[in-house]
């Protein structure tokens, strides 16, 4: 019953809620912008928002009109930029960028209690923070945390940073890194924005050739839940916030049984009620759907379905928890699916957006 009210209460809230922009991060020069009416799923192009940078990552401010994006420039060090929103007509102007401390900026977190901006850097093989000033523009790096070693597979010669979250002490970034087969255990000093290297030797070490890409921490803070690009497969881990320490719990292949193709995955994200898990499985272009056990943090699958595209790259779940919008890096398309608030289940609707080679995105509020 409980759930039965839920998802009444959200089908509600989502009908009155205010439309949405929808920013696209490309591999190209542009960063795009969709307009998405969560009431009814609709999807549309609303042109470019802005050009001359590679917007590989994006993230919004959670107070402020402000969109943060990586400027992945191939040979060149990757660059954080800070755009103000203007919410009405969803147009940004550039406040202005800071180096992020690395070659292949691919991936920002915002840590807003601390006004700090985290970001990895997948070619650099490192992991920096940014202060991020009271009108939401950039100061200067405060520190950059460099990896060593490598790893059997050909893609990891070398460290290959990929993603950075803050765990809900605000004590530790957790930083899964492709190269060298770790999720590293960095601390943060909220107070100085500043990351320290492990040298207590928490950092988690994945088998040899796994590859963690990407991570998403659950509801309660105990389990991180990681995705490996090079083996296809879910990773639960608990999480000790006293220590700092992860324990492996369990691993899963994401990829259906039999399958005999190159095995790879890209994105995860869990349902903002953090009772599902959806993980793109790269290699057979399917969106796989996980139930999370409350108080085990196990995983039971729920749904295999096709992504819609070719390349599924990055996804994001609206925050009415109705919606799912999912890139296709090679195809280049948005598309939307919906969720079925009380199974966690997707169905593709007939919404699609063409953009050249989309990986990541994020919504912000139209906000009257």
């Amino acid at each position: 019953m409980k759930h039965i009210l839920a998802a009444a209460l959200m089908t509600l809230t989502a009908g009155l809620a205010h439309a949405d922009w929808v920013y696209v991060g490309t591999q190209g020069n542009q960063l795009r912008a969709l307009h998405f009416d969560p009431a009814s799923g609709k999807l549309s192009d609303a042109g470019a928002a802005a050009e001359g940078l590679r917007p590989t990552w994006t993230t919004a401010h959670p107070q402020l009109p402000v969109l943060y994006t990586t400027d992945d420039q191939q040979g060149k060090e990757g660059a954080a930029v800070a755009f103000a929103i203007n919410r009405a007509t969803g147009a940004l102007s550039k406040l202005n960028s800071t180096p992020s401390g690395g070659g292949g900026a691919t991936y920002l977190w915002l840590d807003a209690p601390s006004n700090t901006l985290l970001v990895s850097n997948y070619g650099g093989g490192s992991a920096s923070s940014i202060v991020v000033n009271a009108d939401g523009s950039l100061g200067g790096v405060v520190s950059t945390i460099k990896a060593t070693g490598s790893g059997p597979h050909k893609r990891q010669t070398s460290p290959h940073a990929h993603a950075v979250a803050v765990d809900p002490s605000g004590r530790y970034a957790l930083v899964p890194d492709l190269g060298v087969d770790r999720v590293f255990v960095y601390p943060l000093e909220r107070a100085t924005h500043t990351l320290s290297a492990d040298d207590a030797g928490r950092s988690w070490v994945a088998p040899a050739g796994t590859g963690p890409r990407h991570l998403v921490i659950s509801a309660d803070g105990r389990y991180v839940y990681v995705v490996s690009e090079l083996t296809a497969e879910v990773i639960t881990l608990r999480w000790d916030a006293q220590a700092g320490r992860l324990t492996h719990v369990r691993s899963q292949p994401i990829s259906s049984e039999g399958f005999s193709g190159t095995r790879s995955a890209a994105e995860i994200t869990r349902s903002p009620d953090g009772r599902f898990l959806y993980i793109e499985d790269r290699g057979e272009g399917t969106l796989v759907v996980y139930r999370i056990d409350a108080t085990t943090g196990e995983l039971g699958f729920v749904q295999r379905l096709a992504s819609g595209g070719d390349n599924p790259w990055g996804m994001e779940v609206h925050s009415s928890g109705r919606w799912l919008l999912v890139t296709h890096q090679r195809s280049g398309s948005v598309n939307v699916f919906r969720i079925d608030a009380a199974t966690g289940q997707l169905s593709a609707t007939s919404e699609s957006v063409a953009v050249a080679a989309p990986v990541n995105l994020t919504f912000v509020s139209e906000g009257r």
